[in-house]
């Protein structure tokens, strides 16, 4: 009889339902499935899943747990098994989508998907999921509230200036228009003071919040949005994670002598952390003595775009912010100088990171 190395549950969720899969791996390599059962996205099928799996799985080794990052859809039963104590990993879709592709599965169904998962999280060791502390789970509801209003808004205005630009446009329209945006600039600086007063709710939150605000050029909001991305860095482990957790990371495409691509940035990261930190990069640049001297050197010689120093000291901010929050000290001009450092790492910074 071979022996059972590791054992995974595999699950693919929605919104009503969930499909799960048991994928059990020996020590020669082999690969056994269960069946695909679906069960309802609630309690009463949260019970009848631990009874299955409990039925089906061996007692010898534990069982891990991964399912894919569906919106919100996985948050309740992410949260139910880890107060059960399960090991639980929650996986970004593109990272399924990508090992599927190496698995040569052709297929996309929520059946397949489930059995893609299963074999992943019994092949590789994934990181295990934490749930978000309550506070920094409300003020990423928040923020991301903020930034979707916000967002309506700008799509409201851009109607409005249309519609002003054409002829004779509708009084009906142009007063509904006038009234939404109205509207949402009513909720936007409600959402804003929500935002503040939770923010000020922990003392200790509140004091790490006001030592990131010495760094000019940075707002409530925005830091606000960086602490909700990351959970107030607590799953960061150091700056290299968080700068590819944010899409910083450089990308290089060169191959041989004929293929030299451009340096760019990924993207492939939290987007709203980029989004939050465009503005005050902007601003940065202009009265932040030694980031805009930053800005300029990076720029200098580059006029076809100011956004390679814009990205760059996006990057820069979040950087500092974290080093900031982790050391609990205040901003001083002198951490921003780049002079200082040795040529190696201010190469790591200030590489051409194009958007």
């Amino acid at each position: 009889m071979e022996t059972l190395v590791r054992q995974s549950i595999g699950i693919d969720i929605s919104k009503d339902s969930f499909t799960a899969c048991l994928c059990q791996l020996f020590a020669k390599g082999k690969y056994s499935f269960s069946e695909v059962r679906t069960f309802e996205n609630g309690m009463k099928g949260f019970n009848q899943l631990i009874k299955w799996v409990r039925k089906s799985c061996s007692s010898s080794i534990p069982v891990s747990w991964a399912m894919e990052a569906t919106g919100t859809y996985y948050e309740p039963l992410a949260y139910h098994l880890h107060r059960l104590q399960f090991r639980v990993s929650v996986l970004l879709p593109n990272k399924v989508k990508h090992y599927g592709k190496s698995l040569n599965v052709k297929s996309k169904t929520d059946a397949q998907d489930a059995v893609i998962i299963a074999q992943m999280a019994a092949e590789r060791q994934l990181e295990q999921w934490q749930p978000a502390a309550p506070i920094f789970k409300q003020l990423r509801s928040l923020t991301r509230l903020y930034t979707d209003l916000k967002a309506e808004r700008t799509a409201f205005i851009n109607r409005l200036k249309s519609a002003q630009a054409g002829h004779e446009p509708s009084a009906f329209l142009m007063t509904s228009l006038k009234g939404i945006i109205r509207k949402l600039e009513t909720e936007i600086d409600k959402c804003s003071a929500a935002i503040t007063k939770l923010v000020k709710q922990e003392q200790r939150l509140q004091e790490k919040v006001d030592k990131l605000l010495t760094i000019k050029g940075i707002g409530v909001i925005t830091i606000a949005i960086i602490l909700a991305e990351t959970q107030g860095f607590e799953l960061i482990a150091n700056a290299r994670q968080l700068a590819s957790y944010a899409g910083y990371d450089v990308v290089r495409r060169e191959s041989g002598t004929s293929v030299k691509g451009k340096t760019r940035i990924s993207k492939k990261g939290n987007g709203r952390i980029r989004a939050a930190l465009h503005f005050p990069a902007l601003v940065a640049s202009r009265y932040n003595a030694a980031l805009s001297a930053v800005y300029q050197r990076i720029n200098q010689g580059n006029k076809a775009s100011k956004m390679i120093g814009a990205t760059a000291l996006q990057r820069k901010i979040l950087l500092l912010t974290y080093a900031m929050w982790k050391n609990g000290t205040t901003y001083k001009e002198k951490q921003a100088d780049l002079n200082s450092l040795p040529a190696q790492d201010e190469q790591k910074i200030c590489s051409p990171l194009l958007p």
